[in-house]
């Protein structure tokens, strides 16, 4: 199952910052698992975008542990939207690319 999460910053840019680091280290985690396709900040940068894969079988407990444990999340610094993706369009390019990366 693919899914998209929309991040909300909830304090101002400036307090984000302070934990951007540890952000993209979880995020870099994530990818590492295979959950993490793409991510990347707004524009103008009040949030940010990522791309997930997640097992089919259990999705929503995945997104909320992904959202859970993100360091945002834990400062207080960011609200998740979490969106489930039954990709229509396209779901072969996506498929063929995590083929590629595993």
């Amino acid at each position: 199952m693919y899914a998209i999460a929309v991040i909300r910053y909830r304090r101002p840019l400036d307090e984000v910052l302070t934990i951007v680091d540890q952000h993209r280290a979880y995020l870099a985690d994530l990818k590492e698992q295979g959950l993490l396709i793409a991510s990347g900040p707004m524009d103008p940068r009040t949030g940010g975008i990522l791309l997930l894969h997640v097992p089919d079988d259990d999705c929503q407990a995945a997104l909320d542990k992904i959202r859970d444990e993100d360091p945002y999340t834990t400062f207080g610094m960011a609200q998740y939207e979490l969106i489930p993706w039954n990709v229509g369009i396209g779901r072969e390019d996506l498929d063929r690319l995590l083929t590629t990366t595993e």
